[in-house]
């Protein structure tokens, strides 16, 4: 079994401990997201997820939390984006395009001089 496949196991044997689609059931969908598309991320939250301080139940109290200190009125809202961002910082995970080499800066653009053609 792959690290990612360890990862949504445990995610999904958490998952199976509150009512689906509820706020945790889906901060489970979006782990799991996040395991299949970056191995790293799957191993820091498969070892994460051994501590209960570390379930998708405490995760989803950071976010709660955070839509609570942006209300208006009666409304509170967090979009998948932010949400992510919580879940990272929550988890300790890199952003995807961390540890990637950037592209190798372009050349330089020469200007014609005339006088090189004589």
């Amino acid at each position: 079994m792959s690290i990612q496949e360890q990862a949504i196991a445990l995610l999904e044997a958490q998952q199976a401990k509150v009512k689906p689609r509820s706020p945790q059931w889906m901060v489970g969908e979006q782990l799991k997201d996040i395991c299949r598309m970056e191995p790293r991320s799957a191993e820091l939250i498969a070892q994460d997820l051994e501590n209960e301080a570390m379930s998708i139940t405490a995760a989803e109290k950071k976010i709660k939390a955070f839509a609570d200190g942006h209300k208006t009125g009666n409304f509170a809202c967090v979009t998948p984006a932010e949400a992510e961002n919580i879940l990272r910082e929550f988890y300790g995970l890199p952003r995807p395009d961390e540890g990637k080499p950037s592209a190798p800066p372009a050349p330089a653009k020469k200007l014609v001089d005339p006088f090189d053609f004589l």
